[in-house]
C-alpha cells in the first residue's frame, strides 16, 4: 500500500475493485463504511459479485471476470476524452503518457461494455466521480492480482491514479490488500526468488558484496523460482526437495491433482507448520512450529506498519518458534548461527534493510513504525511519493486487454472465480478447528438465479461442478448477487476444494495463477 488505514476517511471517493473486502479484509472494510457513513466519503465498487460493500456505494458495476484493464482503460478513456486528467500532475510527475492516452483512445465506453457488460453509461459515470474527487483512492486484493494479466491489471490501476493525480496524498493512492496477517514481511524480507531483503535486487554485484559480508558466504547470484515453478519442478524431475513452511498448497495452490502428483514426486519433503495439514500428509518430516501467540516476533502488515509480537503462552510439547527450528537445522548443516532471540534477528534485519534502518524493537513499542523509516529520529512514512516518485517521474504504461487463459464454450458454460468467506482464514488450517465457525459458513457454489432456474437446481441442493482438471460435489447457493454465467466458489474447504477446479495457467512475469477465471459446468448431483 502507498498508503496508510487512518488516511481512509480523508478520501473524497474511493474505487474499490477486485476486493471482496467485507470478507477477506473486515477491519479495511469497516474503515471504509465509517468514511462513508461520515458523509465525506462516495464509494464506487467493480466487482463481479455484488458485494456487501456495494451497499455503501454509490456507484455499483458488475465486471466479467478478467476484463480489468479493459474497464480501467475505459474509465481513462473517458477522463482523457473531456479533460479531467490532473494535467500538471501528469505534466510534472509522470513519464509515457502520450503512449497510454493513445492506447486508451481504442476502449470507448460502448466498446468496453461488449468487452465487460459494464454499461457504458455507467463507465462514465465512475470516471466523471473518480476524476473530480478532490483526493480518490483506489484499493484493490486478489481479483487484480490472480490473473495471467495480473501484471497488467496492477499497471492499470496506478496509471488511473497517475491520470487523477491522486499519488502523495493522504487519502489517495493505489493500495494492494495483503491477504495474511505478514505477506507484506515476508516479501519485506527477501521472501521472493530475485531479491534480497528490502527488494535488493540479486544479481547487483555491489548488494551481493553487502550480503556476502554480513551473512560471511557467498551468495548465489542466480535468482530463485516461485511456488508454480517448484510444483513444476517437482514433477519434472529439477526440483529434489521441498521444505514447506506454513503454506498448504494442496489446498490453496491452483490444479490440486498437479500439486497432488508434485508433492508424491518429490524426494524429500518437509512440512513446518502448527497442525497436520493436507499438505503435511504426503511429507516425509514434519517439523511442529510455535503459533503466533506462542513465539515473539515483528509482523509487517498492509499498510506497511512493522509491529511487535509479543508472546503470550507456551508453546505445546516440542513445537518451537520457526527461527529456532531453521537455526536448528542450519548448525545441523554446519553454519554456526548464534542468534540468541527474534530481538538479535530484528537487529540484524534492520542493518541490512535500509527501510527498516531507523527501527529498535524499543521504538516499535505498541503503535509499530511504517517504512521507509531509514533513520532512529525518522518517524515513519504512513504516504509513500508525496514529492516525488521513488524512480523519479512516475511511469505510465500502455496496456492492451488480454482475454483470460481459459473462456467458456459450449462444454463449460460458467465462468468459475474463487475467493475467501469471512468466516474462514485461508485454507482454513485454524479456523476450521472451531466448530462454531464452521456453523456459520460451509462449502458452496454461489450462481445466479436464472442460472439456478435454467439448470433447475434450487437452493442449497447438491451440485456437481466440474472443470478440465476434475469436478467437487457440493451446494447451491442461489442469488441475485453474482452474473448470469458466472460461479463462485471459496477455496477454504478440503471437502469441496476449489483448486481442484482452477487452471495452473500464471501470470509470464509474476507467475501468479490465474484463480479468478477458468471454464466450469454444473450438473445436479
Amino acid at each position: 500500500m502507498t498508503n496508510d488505514i487512518a488516511g481512509i476517511k480523508a478520501a473524497d471517493v474511493i474505487l474499490v475493485i477486485g476486493s471482496d473486502t467485507t470478507s477477506a479484509h473486515p477491519v479495511i472494510a469497516a474503515r471504509i463504511k465509517q468514511a462513508v457513513r461520515s458523509g465525506k466519503t462516495k464509494l464506487i465498487v467493480i466487482d463481479p459479485k455484488e458485494i456487501r460493500l456495494a451497499d455503501y456505494a454509490t456507484i455499483y458495476a458488475r465486471q466479467r471476470c478478467g476484463t480489468d484493464v479493459a474497464v480501467l482503460n475505459g474509465i481513462m478513456h473517458v477522463i482523457l476524452k473531456n479533460g479531467w486528467e490532473a494535467k500538471e500532475f501528469v505534466a510534472s510527475r509522470c513519464e509515457g503518457f502520450d503512449a497510454l492516452k493513445a492506447e486508451v483512445e481504442k476502449y470507448t465506453p460502448e466498446a468496453v461494455e461488449k468487452i465487460s457488460g459494464i454499461p457504458a453509461a455507467t463507465l462514465t459515470a465512475i470516471a466523471d466521480l473518480f476524476s473530480h474527487a478532490g483526493t480518490g483512492g483506489l484499493f484493490y486484493s486478489m481479483g487484480i492480482t490472480q490473473h495471467t494479466t495480473g501484471v497488467d491489471n496492477v499497471k492499470s490501476t496506478a496509471n488511473l491514479q497517475m491520470i487523477c493525480g491522486n499519488m502523495g496524498k493522504t487519502g489517495g493512492g493505489v493500495n494492494p490488500l495483503r491477504g495474511q496477517s505478514n505477506v507484506q514481511g515476508a516479501c519485506d524480507m527477501g521472501g521472493l526468488p530475485n531479491v534480497f531483503p528490502a527488494y535488493q535486487k540479486v544479481g547487483d554485484e555491489a548488494v551481493q558484496a553487502k550480503f556476502d559480508k554480513a551473512w560471511g558466504t557467498k551468495c548465489s547470484v542466480k535468482p530463485g523460482i516461485t511456488i508454480t515453478e517448484m510444483i513444476d519442478g517437482a514433477i519434472t524431475g529439477n526440483v529434489k526437495a521441498l521444505y514447506i513452511m506454513g503454506e498448504n498448497p494442496v489446498i490453496s495452490d491452483p490444479d490440486q491433482h498437479h500439486v497432488q502428483k508434485a508433492l508424491e514426486a518429490c524426494g524429500f519433503l518437509v512440512v513446518q507448520d502448527m497442525f497436520l495439514t493436507e499438505t503435511a500428509k504426503y511429507a516425509h518430516v514434519v517439523l511442529p512450529a510455535a503459533a503466533w501467540a506462542e513465539k515473539d516476533g515483528t509482523f509487517t502488515n498492509t499498510e506497511r506498519r512493522v509491529q511487535r509480537l509479543n508472546k503470550a503462552v507456551q508453546a505445546p510439547g516440542e513445537a518451537k518458534s520457526d527461527w529456532e527450528i531453521i537455526q536448528g537445522i542450519a548448525n545441523a548443516m554446519g553454519a554456526g548461527w548464534q542468534y540468541a532471540n527474534s530481538e538479535a534477528i530484528f537487529e540484524e534485519m534492520r542493518t541490512l534493510t535500509p527501510s527498516y534502518a531507523g527501527m529498535t524493537y524499543d521504538r516499535l513499542g505498541s503503535m509499530g513504525l511504517q517504512w521507509p523509516c531509514p533513520t532512529i529520529e525518522h518517524p515513519g512514512t504512513p504516504v509513500l511519493h508525496r514529492e516525488k516518485f521513488t524512480r523519479g517521474l512516475g511511469l505510465m504504461t500502455a496496456i492492451p486487454f488480454k482475454e483470460a487463459a481459459e473462456l467458456p464454450d459450449a462444454e463449460y458454460p460458467f465462468v468459475l472465480t474463487t475467493g475467501r468467506v469471512l468466516y474462514q482464514f485461508h485454507t482454513g488450517t485454524m479456523t476450521r478447528k472451531t466448530a462454531g465457525i464452521n456453523k456459520l459458513a460451509g462449502p458452496m457454489v454461489m450462481l445466479s438465479d436464472p442460472d439456478a432456474a435454467a439448470l433447475g437446481v434450487r437452493n442449497g441442493e447438491k451440485v456437481k461442478v466440474s472443470t478440465r482438471r476434475g469436478n467437487i460435489v457440493t451446494y447451491a447457493s442461489v442469488t441475485n448477487k453474482i452474473g448470469k454465467g458466472t460461479v463462485y466458489i471459496p477455496f477454504h474447504y478440503a471437502e469441496a476444494p476449489a483448486n481442484r477446479l482452477t487452471i495452473a495457467a500464471v501470470d509470464p512475469v509474476a507467475k501468479i495463477p490465474e484463480f479468478k477465471v477458468c471454464a466450469a459446468k454444473i450438473e445436479k448431483a
